[in-house]
């Protein structure tokens, strides 16, 4: 179906309803808009209307004798044509501001609190995804002794990120042991990937002429933990309580499958990274349908993602907001846009 295909009239009446299904979770009929909404346009009119845009398969008809509720297809029209963003209010704003702030130290605390106020602000779930850090480029690696034999092992890649591992070893540390075997890995690791690092690690420590062989070697066997830089999946959520509380989750069967999205992190982590691919905002109704084939019948039985990149560095990555396909998107798409912006200003202080 094509928007330009549509008369001004049709584009008024999915546009009107659809507003109004929004606010009220309710099938909307002819009469409602003819009394709200001042259409200058009779009952009949309207119904008629209605009927034609159900023939295009942009509203459907839940049940008999019961009024219209858009379908995926009406939802993609009008979140591409037909909404008009909110300007985002002075309160959210600084609650946004307040909850992405630099006092969380860690990129992970920073994501996670990201999710709750994204999952406050919109009343639905919010999500938020770690950069992938293949291609990262190390800078720096430093060993710190904080115990007799506990060495905390400090990774520090050119966008300023950083990743900290706390290792035991099986003797005392030595200061001139530490200080050799942090400058030989440094020569020889720095300027590298992440991705290169860990697949030649073996080769390129192999014959070293400083250091402490044992911290080497525990350097080489805790390698898969050190570098996991691009092998966790870290996928933050905030907000469950909120989305829970929407009228389309009074029904048993939906809660089932909201949670089971939830607990498959893997399927939430494939979804925002594929509409991560994607600049600015980017809307994916009916996250149900990726998971597996759209289903039939009722289209609040489908989730919708709205998603934005964020900048950490030369990394991306992307946070959103999942929720029911009757969001109010005009106001969300201004929240995920200014918490998007606002970690990518934090992540680069």
């Amino acid at each position: 179906m094509s928007f330009a295909n549509l008369s001004d009239r049709e584009k008024l009446i999915l546009k009107v309803l659809i507003d109004h299904y929004i606010g009220s979770a309710e099938p909307v009929s002819s009469a409602i808009l003819a009394q709200k909404y001042g259409l200058d346009l009779s009952s009949a009119t309207i119904r008629n209307t209605i009927k034609d845009l159900e023939g295009m398969e942009l509203v459907m008809q839940p049940h008999t004798s019961a009024g219209r509720i858009p379908t995926t297809l009406g939802y993609r029209l009008y979140v591409d044509y037909l909404l008009r963003p909110e300007r985002l209010s002075k309160t959210d704003k600084e609650k946004i501001e307040k909850n992405i702030a630099v006092e969380y130290v860690g990129i992970d605390q920073i994501l996670e609190q990201t999710s709750r106020v994204l999952g406050d602000v919109s009343r639905q779930l919010g999500v938020a995804i770690s950069p992938r850090f293949e291609s990262g480029i190390l800078t720096r690696l430093e060993l710190v002794p904080v115990a007799e034999r506990r060495v905390l092992v400090v990774l520090v890649m050119k966008s300023g990120l950083a990743r900290t591992v706390l290792l035991e070893v099986e003797s005392e540390l030595q200061d001139r042991g530490l200080y050799e075997t942090a400058a030989i890995l440094n020569e020889r690791l720095c300027g590298l990937s992440i991705g290169e690092i860990k697949s030649t690690l073996k080769e390129r420590l192999a014959t070293p002429t400083l250091g402490d062989p044992r911290l080497i070697k525990m350097f080489i066997e805790s390698s898969d933990e050190l570098l996991r830089f691009s092998d966790d999946i870290e996928v933050h959520l905030g907000g469950t309580k909120h989305i829970l509380s929407q009228p389309e989750f009074k029904n048993p069967a939906r809660i089932r499958d909201l949670i089971d999205l939830i607990e498959e992190r893997q399927a939430v982590y494939e979804l925002m990274s594929r509409a991560g691919m994607e600049e600015g905002i980017s809307v994916t109704i009916g996250v149900g349908g990726m998971r597996g084939g759209a289903r039939k019948g009722d289209g609040t039985e489908e989730l919708s993602l709205l998603s934005s990149i964020y900048q950490a560095g030369r990394f991306k990555g992307t946070i959103g907001i999942i929720g029911p396909t009757r969001m109010p998107y005009s106001k969300l798409l201004g929240i995920v846009d200014y918490a998007a912006k606002r970690l990518s200003e934090v992540l680069s202080e």
